[in-house]
């Protein structure tokens, strides 16, 4: 090569390399300009790899937040337990403390993220900080974090807090949710069997996200649960209370066992028993010291199946919430920000990981740690058993949409969420919680739909949503109950008391998201075959065609499969009229 050539060719590295970094540079202060705007949707469109009319929503990587402090904002105190589904609050914050360049500074916020594992103390924190603002208006605010299914029984603390002069406020925004990192562990042969589970004990912080895992589980499956953690049923699916979900976990490690006294059939017999902890709900690193220390369960349900039960909600007190809606709104937009971020982005996922780790605070838990555990992994035991560890989702504004149900044709998700574990735990545990707070006095969606409406018609980074092919077959049964859907004689058409039986039925379906459903028909051998056959099928598809009308986006096409039996499956005698009614039911089977 020439002496000419070669200087042509440095000039033309010369000038790619000064373009390429002006480029990266100059993207770099628009991403952080956004974010200093607090603009929302910074997405893109670019058409689709198939060529079609669809287009695939591109969230360019922003800068990310730096390490030194931000500059003074207004003060706000983030109590959260140690959760992966705070990855996109993480990262919104920069660290512990509000960092400079961070999207919650952006929106001129001054947030101290605090490890509370106590739930407890998160109610009296609340109490304490309704009574502070009361005396001062200028103390910083409190949110916690709690699961979204354990609000029912945390919302016990409202009396209290009418007692300082307010109650319970929602913050209209979710920033993530379990997604198989919160279940229930138990020995493998649960899978194949349900009803071993009964006479068996299980450990968990009571009245909790962890615990609705199990009573939701021995619910679908039609196991009797003892609401008493100071007896022993030998025909129900006991409790063992724990203070948290690592000293749930503990309670199994070690098999330090209780006695109880044995009851049957609701009476007691006398007679003291030794129990110990079967199984256990917990969650990440709980269900990862089970497998690492003592081995021995896999996980039987988690909310990888119960996909909508467990949102992330952030609580504060409505004193509060009415006097800084614009710090409010701050919030929500930083988080949203912060979790297109996290879903599009290895490095923006792996830097909220590390910011995790130093709110956490666990020395032998560093962000490769909580980065693992976030995605969920498969890992075998100290027995050798592969067992599923971990999984959480970070949310953008579009999952907030779809949670809240203000996507078009929408459910609001968390509503059923609320009521189905609402109801359990209040006819399980009537006098701890014998009422609960309807959740229209804790959630105002105003803010949220105000930026939905300020940013309708722009590009927004879409929800995740399930998908199902029609016609593919449950292979793995979580699931199986008889539904008591009354039906007129004869008849596909509901009589009026199935209303709210079907009502339920959706709720709990909701709950289920990620899980097709098949709805089996049965009828009692009374009359033709072939008539029973068709009766069965109509039954089945009435029930099919109710959820399908009353929320698309929850039953989209191809989640629910109708099977009819006809009179050939009977649970009961056909010769009494008791046996009968039992033989005429529908069945519910969720599975994957």
């Amino acid at each position: 090569m020439t002496t000419r050539g070669k200087v042509l060719i440095a000039i033309i590295v010369i000038v790619a390399l000064y373009f390429g970094i002006n480029k990266l540079t100059s993207s770099n202060l628009l991403f952080k300009k956004a974010a200093t705007e607090s603009v929302l949707l910074n997405s893109i469109e670019l058409p689709a790899a198939s060529g079609g009319n669809g287009v695939n929503v591109v969230v360019p990587l922003a800068a990310l937040p730096g390490t030194a402090p931000a500059e003074k904002g207004t003060p706000v105190v983030w109590e959260v337990m140690a959760w992966n589904s705070q990855m996109a609050g993480m990262l919104a914050n920069g660290g512990p403390r509000t960092t400079s360049g961070s999207a919650m500074a952006a929106n001129g916020l001054d947030m101290q993220i605090v490890r509370q594992d106590d739930v407890s103390k998160m109610q009296a924190d609340l109490v304490k900080n309704a009574a502070d603002l009361s005396a001062n208006p200028a103390t910083p605010g409190l949110i916690v974090s709690i699961m979204g299914d354990g609000l029912p029984g945390f919302s016990a603390v409202q009396e209290e807090l009418k007692k300082a002069g307010t109650q319970l406020q929602i913050i209209p925004y979710s920033v993530g949710k379990s997604f198989g990192e919160d279940k229930l562990m138990g020995p493998k042969e649960w899978l194949d069997n349900p009803k071993l589970a009964l006479g068996k004990t299980v450990a968990c912080y009571l009245r909790d996200g962890d615990q609705n895992i199990a009573l939701k589980w021995c619910s679908d499956n039609g196991l009797k649960v003892n609401p008493d953690e100071t007896t022993y049923d030998p025909q129900a699916v006991n409790f063992m209370s724990a203070s948290d979900f690592l000293v749930a976990a503990e309670k199994y490690i070690l098999g330090k066992p209780e006695s109880r006294d044995k009851i049957v059939d609701g009476k007691n017999t006398g007679v003291k028993v030794d129990v110990v902890a079967d199984a256990v709900a917990t969650w990440t690193p709980g269900d990862v010291n089970i497998a690492k220390q003592k081995g021995g369960l896999v996980s039987i349900v988690s909310t990888k199946e119960y996909s909508n039960q467990m949102p992330n909600i952030m609580v504060t007190t409505k004193r509060w919430y009415d006097a800084h809606q614009k710090e409010v709104e701050g919030i929500i937009l930083a988080h949203a920000v912060a979790g297109d971020q996290v879903k599009s982005h290895p490095e923006a996922l792996s830097r909220a990981a590390d910011i995790s780790a130093d709110v956490y605070g666990d020395k032998d838990k560093n962000g490769a740690y909580w980065l693992k555990y976030y995605k969920g992994v498969s890992e075998a035991d100290r027995n050798g058993d592969v067992v599923e560890l971990g999984g959480s989702k970070a949310f953008n504004f579009a999952d907030n949409l779809n949670l809240f149900g203000l996507n078009e044709g929408g459910t609001n998700i968390y509503a059923s969420v609320y009521k189905a574990f609402g109801d359990v735990q209040s006819k399980l545990y009537p006098k701890e919680l014998p009422s609960y707070v309807p959740l229209n006095d804790m959630l105002d969606l105003t803010l949220l739909k105000k930026l939905q409406d300020q940013y309708k018609g722009k590009t927004v980074a879409p929800a995740e949503t399930q998908k199902f092919a029609a016609g593919d077959e449950i292979r793995r049964n979580v699931s199986q109950r008889a539904w008591n859907i009354e039906f007129n004689s004869g008849q596909s058409t509901f009589t009026p008391s199935a209303q709210k039986e079907l009502n339920q039925l959706f709720d709990d379906l909701v709950v289920a998201g990620s899980l097709k459903v098949a709805v089996h028909g049965h009828t009692d051998n009374t009359g033709d075959p072939q008539a029973n056959q068709q009766l069965s099928e109509d039954r089945s598809m009435a029930v099919r065609q109710w959820l399908e009308r009353k929320s698309p986006s929850a039953f989209p096409e191809g989640r629910v499969q109708v099977y009819a039996h006809g009179a050939t499956e009977p649970v009961a005698s056909n010769t009494t009229p008791a046996g009968k009614a039992k033989n005429r039911r529908v069945e519910i089977v969720l599975g994957n």
